[in-house]
């Protein structure tokens, strides 16, 4: 596997040899100091350069990165669009090389680099900018990845999605329909997730993230409240998604009630409710595992 030093040599030796190309930053992990280093960060590059159409016209040009595997183009992807596709002329190319190497490269028209650094985020540094035409930014931090401090109105806003999902997985398990409980477990699942982050967040000062996708939230809770959660994907048959689904309704409240005391916001009254209606269709077996009342 080439190392960070070969591969970044290949990208800003080709960068510096092309006049098209007039300004090289790099994004995400790699620049993340409290990341953990390890051989699946991306090289998440972009080039900002004044003719598109160079490197739109074939792919040829990227063998000097290396053999790929697979790549994927977003912008050509109708099933898959991106979401800057907002008027925006940048493409992108996510390859994964054979040697293991990962490379997320952007080509972004120069008369869309103000655009690009008003919308990027404090993990960005400007590699080459052979015009001294980019805005001085900070040095790479992830404090745009805290976690924020909810207003009274999130907070109720995730309660509320929290409960009316409730409903749908209650209505998918009395069915039996699995693959319809499941869906909606997750969704809920999340908003579970979003909640135990704010606790994190109030424990922490809101002085660090949890990282994509909750990647980092273990670090950061009780031990036993880890467990809880993992539990909560247990999802095998229908009586594994009634036991996580109480799980997830148990730790929501919990921790929701520890989130609404500590920031001294109002308690929502629709939760309990939803929480009495839920209790007619569970399962009386399964009565005794509900501890939110």
């Amino acid at each position: 596997m080439r190392s960070d030093q070969e591969m970044m040599d290949i990208i800003l030796t080709f960068a510096k040899n092309d006049d098209c190309i007039r300004v090289v930053t790099m994004e995400g992990s790699k620049l993340n100091k409290n990341a953990p280093v390890d051989i699946f960060q991306d090289f998440d590059i972009k080039f900002i350069v004044n003719n598109m159409e160079k490197y739109l016209k074939n792919d040829d040009w990227l063998n000097i990165f290396g053999k790929r595997i697979i790549m994927q183009k977003p912008e050509a992807m109708p099933m898959f669009p991106p979401v800057w596709l907002d008027g925006s002329n940048r493409f992108s190319y996510l390859m994964v090389f054979e040697d293991g190497n990962k490379m997320d490269l952007g080509i972004v028209p120069i008369n869309e680099l103000k655009q690009y650094f008003i919308k990027t985020d404090s993990l960005t540094k400007i590699l080459i900018d052979k015009d001294n035409i980019c805005p001085i930014i900070s040095e790479p931090s992830d404090i745009d990845f805290h976690v924020k401090k909810p207003s009274a109105e999130f907070v109720d806003n995730c309660c509320n999605e929290f409960w009316f999902l409730s409903i749908y997985v209650t209505k998918g398990l009395c069915r039996s329909e699995l693959i319809y409980a499941i869906k909606h477990l997750d969704m809920l699942r999340d908003q579970m997730l979003t909640m135990v982050s704010w606790k994190v967040g109030i424990d922490t000062l809101f002085s660090l993230s949890v990282g994509k996708s909750y990647k980092y939230l273990e670090k950061y809770v009780p031990i036993k409240l880890w467990e809880s959660i993992t539990k909560t994907y247990k999802i095998n048959s229908i009586e594994d998604i009634w036991d996580s689904f109480i799980l997830c309704c148990n730790i929501f409240q919990e921790i929701t009630n520890y989130v609404i005391n500590e920031l001294k916001y109002k308690c929502p009254k629709y939760n309990k409710k939803v929480i009495e209606y839920i209790k007619e269709y569970i399962p009386k077996d399964k009565l005794e595992k509900i501890k939110l009342l």
